[in-house]
């Protein structure tokens, strides 16, 4: 029998990064603003920025981080609402708490996008911001979200922290909403263990996110475009947020500026192995009449690098007879609703308060699987990761007919 693939581990940092590393740490240069210029994190924001196609870039400590700065850099009345997909990472309800906002829940459907009835029946005068996740990578109808939301001159924010390479009608995502974050933690396409980064096109906002993100004093002034020189309006707003604001300290270290800097040549090509390799296990699954992976929308291409879908007429008992089976297989399936304690389940979020039933959202979750899938992994990998789900629910389901019979 073969070997289960190792689906944990990420690529190896290229070598680019480990003779940085070793400079800095002869150097001791580790903090950002110790340089009088060009440190890694800076150069990090210019060229992300670059790549992105985005005037200003801003590194910090997490993407959780990226989201409460965004919000916190928006000026929203406190106790303002913000809406935020029912199916997200317990980190996004959380940015809006910490910036003394209101997260307000909606529904999602069983292909893990917004169901934009709901969403349009809860963007009421009330509310501050909309931050749209793009959980796991899967894309909302992001032409309906903005026209809403710009109809009633109300902010986006863009949760790309799965999405990073992932585009909406050849626009990448990130870049659609008014500020788009992404994550640089193990398990994303560019990985420095933890870490994150936003960017907006919007120079007020940068600046009061720069500011408070803990540039104190002068120090805004090491801050980089694209191009390598602060633009004029960019400085006019550092200068009319100066002292005027309080300093969060989420920075990002030089190290890991040093471990993500190497890796953005490599972008391109894991977003493309991630898409051919989710394609042809997902393929692969769809044969199974038990087991089902939602297409794409139309608009969208997609950069993952895990693989989710729903079970099919699937009991709770058989759903976890389901994760037995393909664990004695050697493959690992969450399931996000069966899992205990699952900070993607929205009923454990208990510091917020209650938002309903959330029907969809629910019914999602106590079927809808997720595996990773690495984009290193080849051929002969991904076939075993696709024959032990779908052999898992086969037996699963054979045996819940031997048992009626």
């Amino acid at each position: 029998m073969s070997l289960a693939p190792n689906v944990y581990d990420a690529e190896p940092i290229p070598d680019a990064a480990r003779a940085e590393i070793d400079r800095l740490l002869a150097s001791g240069d580790l903090f950002r603003y110790t340089a009088p210029s060009d440190a890694p994190v800076a150069l990090l924001e210019a060229e992300f920025a670059e790549l992105m196609g985005a005037k200003y870039a801003l590194a910090v400590a997490s993407c959780s981080a990226a989201l409460f700065l965004s919000l916190k850099a928006l000026d929203l009345p406190r106790d303002s609402k913000v809406l935020i997909p029912a199916f997200t990472f317990a980190a996004v309800p959380s940015s809006v708490v910490h910036a003394d906002c209101v997260p307000v829940l909606v529904d999602v459907t069983a292909n893990y996008r917004i169901d934009m009835q709901d969403f349009k029946a809860k963007l009421t005068q009330d509310v501050g911001a909309v931050i749209i996740s793009h959980m796991r990578g899967h894309t909302s109808d992001m032409d309906a979200i903005m026209t809403l939301c710009e109809a009633q001159n109300i902010p986006v924010i863009e949760d790309a922290a799965h999405s990073l390479g992932t585009l909406w009608h050849g626009k990448k995502i990130g870049t659609i909403g008014k500020i788009g974050c992404f994550s640089f933690q193990s398990y994303k396409m560019l990985n420095a263990g933890e870490g994150g980064i936003m960017i907006t096109n919007d120079p007020e906002i940068a600046a009061r996110a720069v500011i408070m993100s803990g540039a104190y004093e002068h120090n805004w002034k090491k801050h980089k475009t694209p191009r390598g020189e602060n633009s004029s309006e960019l400085a006019d707003a550092f200068a009319r947020w100066q002292n005027k604001l309080p300093l969060y300290n989420t920075r990002l270290s030089n190290l890991s500026a040093a471990i993500i800097r190497p890796q953005l040549p490599e972008l391109t090509r894991r977003v493309t192995d991630g898409l051919r390799n989710h394609d042809y296990v997902a393929g692969l699954l769809n044969q199974s009449p038990w087991l089902d992976v939602p297409p794409p929308l139309e608009p969208e291409t997609r950069a993952p690098d895990s693989i989710q879908f729903n079970l099919v007429g699937f009991s709770d008992e058989e759903t976890i007879a389901f994760q037995l089976a393909a664990k004695k297989r050697g493959v690992s399936v969450q399931v996000f609703g069966l899992s205990e304690d699952n900070a993607r389940a929205f009923w454990n979020w208990q510091f917020i308060p209650d938002q309903g039933p959330l029907p969809q959202t629910r019914d999602m979750l106590m079927r809808a699987c997720d595996t990773r899938l690495p984009v290193r992994l080849k051929r002969p990998e991904l076939e075993f990761i696709a024959a032990a789900l779908v052999d898992g629910a086969a037996d699963v389901k054979d045996a819940a007919k031997t048992s009626a019979a």
